[in-house]
């Protein structure tokens, strides 16, 4: 395929000329199962060399490469024949459904999966169990799949570029609605996984890890120390991710096939529902990397998981008991939390940040600037870098300040990794830093952060004078300022509402 760029330009045109799709994350979520089953297709054709007794969990019809792959001879499914064949015998069969005939007897029996069947091929009905295909007019969708099936995933260069070209697909979530969730920006990630030093051998975790960006990021620092055989296995079973919901899942799962893991662990699930004291030494990992959602809408009953002074109805919060107690002994963690977590005094946040100093080393805290998450919330957020070896005795505060020549980052002025170089300086010299009578970084004792009731809001960031901007600028900068409000009131009236129990889709009339 010669145009790797112009790849999701041409899925978006077809698209929208379907009465099916409606808006972006949609367009995502249809253009993610058609790569899933394309990517997928391309692992099996290599497991099938290495290993001749190799059966796929696809029935033969469902296979990729019998119904999508279009060999040019006339006959391929298109039109209303291919919107039934994928409606009404994929879907079902992917999903764990037989097909049967008018005379009640199976015609393609719909996989199965058990407790020993293994992972790789397990997770074919885990990724199909909630998609949907949106897709109504199949000639449209022939289209889509003929764009899809050229790519050559046989080829490594043309792999390792679409894995590139993959970045850019999972970086359009930022804009799709509340699907900006699941992605947080390559350069935090790139920025945590450096800082945290992966070191062959070690298993990372993340909790909730919607698309994988932690996961990848991971294993990009990692990969230039495998030398041996044994270091290339050690590096595929170095992660270990968790997602709640269907769509980032099967993202994450084809990022990670994507990436050579063939036995992808990640699963399809919710890290808060199992008590955090049934957590013994095989549930921990030497290190965590997460970004927890905030604010989130979890049932009552959850929070029957966690000791009674830890049981927060903040979702955050929850995250960090989980990460504490499932957190190696002599573990690291780099942590997102909000600013809220910071200066919170509820009785849950002071427990979870009193045990979080008492029993864990919190040696580092940045500030990060706001609009990072541009467009999709504008929370202020932070990461915490703490280990298991022992009680905090100091924790150091730095401020990383917008770069120069920015006053807001966008979707065309995303942050990137150089603007973390002022924090990677600092990080291995450390001093403390004032600037016009405002702390940029600053050192405090664990007797001094208990003394302020653990509000450790500290060396925020000066009020800044409002500037004057260019009319197209002020545009633009309002138009983000209204989707990322936009996010922020959807997630707090999903919350509102799911505590009331009140359904806003039905009709009131």
């Amino acid at each position: 395929m010669g145009n790797l760029s112009g790849f999701v330009k041409r899925l978006r045109d077809i698209m929208r000329n379907d009465a099916g799709i409606n808006g972006d994350a949609q367009r995502i979520e249809q253009i993610a199962w058609l790569l899933f089953l394309k990517v997928y297709d391309a692992k099996e054709q290599d497991w099938e060399m290495d290993d001749s007794d190799y059966r796929s969990i696809i029935p033969a019809p469902c296979c990729w490469s019998n119904w999508a792959h279009d060999d040019k001879s006339g006959s391929v499914m298109t039109g209303d024949t291919l919107l039934n064949f994928v409606n009404n015998t994929l879907f079902p069969v992917l999903k764990g459904t037989d097909i049967k005939g008018d005379d009640g007897t199976v015609k393609i029996e719909g996989i199965r999966v058990t407790a020993d069947t293994p992972i790789k091929k397990a997770i074919v009905q885990t990724a199909f169990a909630d998609a949907n295909n949106y897709m109504k007019d199949g000639v449209l969708l022939r289209q889509c799949i003929n764009v899809i099936d050229d790519l050559d995933l046989s080829d490594y260069d043309e792999i390792h570029a679409f894995g590139e070209i993959y970045e850019s697909i999972l970086r359009e979530l930022q804009s799709a609605g509340s699907a900006g969730e699941y992605y947080t920006p390559r350069a935090v990630t790139d920025f945590m996984a450096r800082m945290i030093q992966p070191k062959i051998g070690e298993r990372m975790a993340d909790f909730a890890c919607g698309t994988g960006g932690f996961l990848t990021s991971w294993l990009k620092e990692l990969e230039p120390q495998v030398r041996t055989t044994d270091d290339r296995t050690a590096y595929s079973n170095s992660v270990y991710g968790i997602e709640k919901k269907q769509f980032p899942y099967i993202l994450c799962i084809t990022n990670m096939l994507l990436h050579d893991l063939d036995v992808p662990q990640v699963y399809h699930g919710n890290s808060l529902l199992r008590n955090i004291l049934d957590y013994t030494e095989s549930d921990q990992f030497d290190v965590v990397l997460m970004n927890p959602p905030y604010g989130g809408n979890e049932k009552a009953d959850v929070k029957n998981h966690f000791p009674a002074d830890l049981a927060s109805s903040e979702t955050a919060d929850l995250f960090m008991s989980v990460i504490m107690y499932r957190l190696k002994k002599n573990g690291r963690a780099a942590v997102i939390l909000p600013d809220g977590f910071l200066f919170g005094t509820d009785n849950a946040k002071v427990a979870i940040k009193k045990k979080l100093l008492s029993e864990f080393n919190l040696h580092t805290v940045i500030r990060m600037p706001h609009s990072v998450f541009s467009p999709y919330t504008s929370i202020t957020t932070n990461i915490l870098f703490f280990d298991c070896t022992g009680p905090t005795k100091e924790t150091w505060f730095y401020r990383l300040d917008m770069p120069e020549g920015y006053k807001n980052f966008s979707k065309t002025k995303p942050m990137k990794l150089e603007h973390f170089a002022p924090a990677v300086d600092w990080w291995s010299h450390r001093e403390e830093i004032t600037i016009d009578g405002f702390d940029k970084a600053k050192k405090y004792t664990a007797d001094e952060l208990q003394a302020r009731n653990y509000n450790i809001d500290l060396c925020g960031y000066p009020h800044e004078e409002e500037e004057i901007l260019p009319p197209k600028e002020l545009i633009q900068q309002y138009q983000e300022k209204r989707a990322s409000l936009n996010a922020d009131i959807d997630r707090i009236l999903a919350q509102v509402t799911g505590i009331l129990g009140i359904d806003l889709t039905e009709d009131d009339g």
